[in-house]
């Protein structure tokens, strides 16, 4: 059954719901997602993510351990996440299980275990993590891309905070969160698996009639810095840590960002057969590998890479991404590589709807973008149909991506 949205009214609020029936096992999933309401949402870094955490710990009545052993017994899988926009709760089990895992989902929501002891584990386990991560170079240098480029936003801020911003955090911060947040009305229902529609509504009814009505803050657009920038940092590595990243103009419910899917394919996407890969690895042997793509979201859109090499090569590495992505913006593409990228997007398109999840994470994506449901379709025949002139007008009309910033671990010492 093909997915479907429809829109369930719990007391004078409309809220939206994609469904796809799968019976075929007798599974089910459904993800609960509040929107605007992610790590964006505060200022306060890894407030949210936290937030997150402490809701994983349990219902005040259960505590962490009952709460996760009676899941564990029926065999049900439940988390909550916080991406950059969205905060969600995920659900899956046997259908036969499902209503009792609904049930325990309900009661954390209506109580969650706000005691000292669950926040006191939450942040010494972040802060643990956060210390670890001291010597984590892939994280420290994608972190400082990310100050250079959202510097003075939400976005600059690490996901997970720091150790000094989750020591700050107050039991208080996250209860005020949580109560401001959760509401009905910035309420999304993804659903999946063996269930007609009527069970469907009234599994939204059940869940949605236990919150509160509010107003959540629209998340504001974020524009990345344009200055090209170069900034490096000292630690006790032997490789270089090459992070890089640039301007993307693009909105997230544009269909020419299908254009960019296959532009980003050929320049440093596609594995050995990219761009980057060819001149970085292949010719030059200046890194295992060499990564680039373009980053759509509701709130933002940017260029993205990253290569590690020898510190003796850092100069030179940098200097081929450069000379690369000038190469590629000034020339295009050539009809070879548009035909290579035909065929792998074309080719693999049955791999990636082949579980009920992808089919339910695609059709969510293709609403939450705007781009409506059912677009990967009309995607699939913008690919099938773009020519290269097509393909090289794109490349040529973001420049932008020109505007390079490189934030870089390495080690001068040695």
């Amino acid at each position: 059954m093909a997915v479907t949205f429809f829109e369930v009214e719990v007391n004078n609020t409309k809220i939206p719901v994609i469904f796809e029936k799968d019976n075929r096992l007798p599974l089910a999933s459904v993800e609960f997602i509040f929107k605007d309401s992610g790590t964006l949402a505060s200022k306060k870094a890894g407030l949210v993510s936290l937030a997150a955490d402490l809701l994983n710990e349990g219902s005040k009545k259960d505590g962490s351990m009952k709460f996760a052993k009676e899941l564990e017994d029926n065999a049900i899988e439940f988390s909550v996440n916080s991406g950059n926009e969205t905060f969600v709760f995920t659900l899956e089990s046997l259908k036969e299980r499902f209503d009792f895992g609904l049930k325990k989902v309900i009661e954390l929501i209506n109580e969650p275990n706000y005691s000292d002891e669950a926040f006191k584990k939450v942040v010494t386990k972040r802060v643990g993590v956060l210390a670890r991560k001291a010597d984590d170079f892939d994280y420290i240098a994608n972190n400082g891309l990310k100050e250079l480029l959202f510097k003075g936003t939400p976005l600059a801020n690490p996901r997970l905070g720091t150790i000094e911003s989750i020591k700050s955090l107050k039991l208080e911060d996250l209860k005020n969160f949580i109560d401001t947040h959760l509401y009905k009305n910035n309420l999304l229902v993804v659903i999946g698996g063996d269930f007609s529609e009527d069970e469907v509504r009234e599994v939204v009814k059940k869940f949605a009639s236990n919150l509160k009505s509010g107003e959540v803050k629209k998340l504001q657009k974020i524009k990345v810095n344009e200055n090209n920038q170069s900034k490096e940092i000292n630690k006790d590595t032997k490789q270089a840590y090459i992070y890089f990243g640039a301007p993307y103009y693009m909105e997230s419910n544009d269909t020419k960002r299908v254009i960019g899917k296959v532009a980003s394919f050929i320049l440093g996407s596609s594995g050995f057969g990219s761009r980057l890969m060819e001149e970085v690895r292949v010719k030059r042997g200046l890194a295992y590998s060499a990564y680039s793509r373009f980053i759509v979201n509701r709130t933002n859109s940017y260029f993205f890479g990253y290569l590690q090499t020898k510190l003796e090569n850092q100069d030179e590495a940098i200097g081929v991404v450069k000379e690369v992505i000038n190469k590629f913006l000034k020339e295009g593409a050539t009809q070879k590589e548009l035909d290579s990228a035909k065929k792998f997007f074309l080719g693999s398109e049955p791999l990636r709807s082949e579980t009920l999840m992808q089919r339910l994470n695609r059709a969510f994506n293709e609403y939450y973008s705007g781009l409506g449901l059912g677009f990967s379709k009309k995607e699939l025949e913008i690919i099938k149909n773009l020519t290269l002139k097509e393909l090289n007008d794109f490349i040529k009309n973001h420049q932008e991506i020109n505007k390079l910033s490189f934030f870089i671990v390495t080690n001068k010492q040695k």
